[in-house]
């Protein structure tokens, strides 16, 4: 059998974060991922699935040392965002230098990050990374986890993490319950090219039946686009012919970029909101996707589980300098307590957002549009917001 000081299950995005946070401890780190190791290619077609990165999670990725490998991939810095209500005069703007920054963040496809971290981990002599690795048993014991792969592999940890996504099978082993409701869209993603450039401008407009976003990738004249409608809508649209949806989506989008043509294939998946009771427990703790999944309309899925990974890496650092013992609950309840807090605050924030941008009442409409008016022309405002945005409120002491 063999024996590691912490196993984590889920070798995607925040796994490895965490993975590769523990370099250099002095700690034994198994990663445990049932896919195969993810490969990027440079000359391929750009994929459909993008994370917009926050300041926060840029500079995890600095300390974890894959933020130049990922800028060599494929990258695409963002120096503006525009929000506005459709049909109205609501609208809100934000613009890098008159905030006095170089840039509000970056549009980065999931596989970039992914492959980047991959070959970090790799790198690093204190990490043993498995892959086509299927859990079948975990039994939590007094001073450690003992694990079974499905391939008959044994091993045990002082420590196990569950950064295996939003159906974690980690997390319902350890019979964690969990909160979630439904938010009755389905997100559309594709990628599309406009007629105007994008300048490197993230734009999001709200209208009755849905959010639809815009998210400048590296080439001028393509975007990601995230689109949130009632799943009828949404499955509409996925199967129409290609023209008649470059049409709908140009008007939906108020032209902004002029004619816009689909040119990748069209996915939905549905929108759940989901958050774990328990963000730890005896033997384990849990991160990202598997403790909490938010609306995508901020985009700040990924940054809250890159920060769920900076403050574990922190905590188990912190305990295992101390002589405390790693796995235990009492130990993992100051990580616990924190991100809970910011997954909650997170949460409340979107539902609050989504509710008010719903539908077309019109004194809904009259105080969202008074709302984005005040927010974009009242000094200081749009300092707080954007901070809060790139995640400066919420940094652990050792990325700050």
């Amino acid at each position: 059998m063999q024996t590691f000081d912490v196993a984590i299950a889920g070798g995607g995005m925040v796994g490895l974060a965490v993975a590769c946070g523990l370099q250099g401890s002095g700690l034994r780190v198994a990663v445990l991922e049932k896919a195969a190791e993810p490969q990027f290619d440079p000359a391929s077609a750009a994929s459909i699935r993008v994370s917009a990165i926050n300041a926060a999670s840029e500079r995890l990725l600095q300390k974890l040392d894959v933020w130049s490998a990922i800028l060599a991939l494929r990258a695409s810095a963002y120096h503006g965002m525009e929000v506005w209500d459709q049909d109205s005069f609501g609208a809100i703007s934000f613009d890098d230098e008159q905030q006095g920054l170089s840039h509000l963040g970056y549009i980065i496809e999931n596989d970039v990050i992914h492959s980047a971290l991959w070959q970090r981990a790799s790198q690093c002599s204190d990490i043993t990374l498995f892959t086509a690795a299927q859990l079948q048993q975990v039994a939590f014991g007094d001073n450690e986890a003992f694990i079974t792969l499905q391939d008959g592999t044994m091993m045990s940890a002082r420590l196990m993490i569950a950064a295996d996504g939003a159906n974690s099978w980690l997390r319902d082993k350890a019979d964690i319950p969990l909160s979630f409701w439904d938010y009755e869209h389905h997100a559309l993603v594709a990628n599309v090219r406009t007629d105007m450039p994008h300048d490197a401008i993230a734009r999001q407009v709200f209208h009755g039946e849905g959010i639809l976003a815009f998210l400048p990738m590296q080439d001028p004249h393509l975007c990601s686009i995230v689109w949130s409608l009632a799943p009828q809508e949404a499955a509409r649209l996925q199967s129409m012919p290609a023209e008649l949806f470059n049409q709908q989506l140009s008007v939906a989008f108020d032209m902004r970029l002029g004619l816009c043509q689909v040119e990748s294939e069209r996915k939905t998946f549905p929108l759940m909101a989901r958050y774990a009771r328990n963000f730890a427990a005896h033997r384990l703790a849990l991160a990202g996707d598997a403790a909490h999944t938010i609306h995508p309309l901020a985009g700040q899925g990924v940054n809250l589980g890159f920060m769920d990974a900076a403050e574990l890496i922190s905590e188990i650092r912190r305990l295992h300098q101390a002589g405390r013992d790693i796995g235990e609950h009492l130990s993992l309840r100051r990580y616990e307590r924190r991100r809970k807090h910011s997954a909650a605050m997170m949460l409340a924030g979107m539902q609050g957002f989504r509710e008010l941008f719903a539908g077309t009442h019109p004194a809904k409409k009259l105080l969202r549009d008074v709302g984005l008016k005040m927010a974009d022309t009242l000094p200081g405002v749009k300092p707080r917001l954007l901070k809060q945005a790139m995640g400066l409120n919420d940094l652990p002491e050792w990325i700050r």
